[in-house]
């Protein structure tokens, strides 16, 4: 079902017309009780027509089953008496969903929630095609929630080969959440405006481990780089003091040298030198 616009008149004409209506019915009381009543029927009719819509408002309306039009126009309008009316809200609404446990890519649990921004956009395909509105907003986008936990690692740690994960790519995941929810909402008429993941972590049995892994994966990175640059500086004293021509070294004093440097550089405390007073073979 398409929305369809319901053409309506001025409200206020017509106001003025039924309540010259009960004027004249007043008038001719005493002397045309016939035309009187007809006239009294007559501004029942009319006024019962009005109708006052408000700004971001909009008002669908069927005649006897079946779908006529929307009006959108704000103010005080006029449409058939006979139209059975029904208002519906088109301003922006906040959906915020609940926090849900749900596994992820790799199969561990974390809990993950969103913040949804939408308005209706149809308002016939809203009213018509889906039983409750409201109810089928808040139902899907638990379910698009559910669905883009589950196609996505949490993080890089959980799967190295993974480019998008929920914790590392929060714009491409949330235009992911947007995309999702415009398909699934489309058919109640529903247009999301904005999609944001509000909560994200690891659920409660498992954040412990986690938070081990993580600060044990922090460590080894840490140590590698420190490695590297120890490494890096070692080949460049070996390389100056060659081209310095400082002192000629053999393998063993190399491997020696190369090891205390190595100590002293990569050691997490500081190192307290010991002077040798014969040489590295006696």
């Amino acid at each position: 079902m398409e929305e369809k616009k319901l053409s309506s008149a001025s409200g206020y004409l017509y106001l003025v017309v039924g309540l010259l209506c009960f004027l004249l019915a007043a008038i001719t009381l005493a002397y045309a009780p016939i035309l009187c009543g007809l006239l009294f029927l007559i501004g029942i009719f009319l006024l019962k027509g009005i109708v006052i819509i408000y700004p971001n408002e909009g008002m669908a309306a069927t005649f006897f089953g079946d779908y006529v039009g929307t009006i959108k126009e704000t103010g005080m309008q006029w449409v058939n008496p006979l139209y059975s009316k029904t208002k519906i809200s088109l301003r922006a609404r906040n959906l915020n969903g609940q926090q849900l446990k749900v596994n992820d890519k790799m199969g561990n649990p974390i809990e993950i929630a969103a913040v949804v921004v939408w308005q209706v956009a149809d308002t016939a395909k809203a009213l018509y095609d889906v039983d409750n509105y409201v109810n089928f907003v808040q139902i899907q986008s638990e379910a698009a929630v559910r669905f883009l936990a589950s196609s996505h690692a949490y993080d890089t740690m959980e799967d190295e080969h993974e480019t998008t994960t929920l914790r590392d790519n929060t714009g491409q995941i949330n235009k992911f959440l947007e995309q999702e929810l415009d398909e699934r909402l489309g058919q109640a008429g529903v247009r999301v405006m904005e999609a944001r993941i509000s909560h994200l972590a690891y659920a409660h049995e498992i954040a412990g481990a986690m938070l081990q892994r993580q600060q044990a994966t922090a460590v080894v990175s840490a140590r590698k780089q420190i490695v590297e640059g120890a490494v890096g500086m070692v080949e460049m004293a070996l390389a100056r003091l060659a081209e310095k021509d400082v002192v000629q070294l053999d393998e063993e004093r190399k491997a020696a040298m190369v090891s205390n440097l190595l100590v002293v550089l990569c050691g997490e405390k500081s190192v307290s030198p010991v002077v040798n007073a014969g040489t590295l073979y006696t």
